[in-house]
């Protein structure tokens, strides 16, 4: 399996870590006021807009144009991309095993 090389930016990066890499559902509204000292509204859903449209985040509805729709849709970390996100979040290097086959 291959990995996925992804590049967020800080308010993606936000967004992903106010929704957590679970598989549990954040009500817009709830989403607003994790990040609402980080970004302004406009700026959300144009954010979250962006994720969605690349499928790192999923939502039970598929438009929304402003805060009143946005706060009543419900939003999760896409789990095709948990893994990935993870590791885009906090990198690690790899490091090669050192363990060597004798016969």
């Amino acid at each position: 399996m291959s990995e996925r090389e992804i590049n967020l930016d800080g308010g993606e990066v936000s967004i992903i870590k106010a929704l957590g890499l679970g598989s549990s559902e954040m009500l817009g509204e709830d989403l607003m006021d994790k990040v609402s000292s980080e970004m302004l509204p406009a700026e959300l859903i144009d954010v979250v807009k962006g994720l969605i449209s690349v499928g790192y985040v999923d939502a039970d509805k598929s438009s929304f144009y402003n805060m009143d729709e946005f706060k009543v849709i419900y939003f999760r970390v896409n789990s095709g991309y948990a893994k990935d996100l993870r590791e885009a979040l906090a990198p690690q290097q790899k490091t090669k095993s050192r363990r060597v086959r004798r016969e």
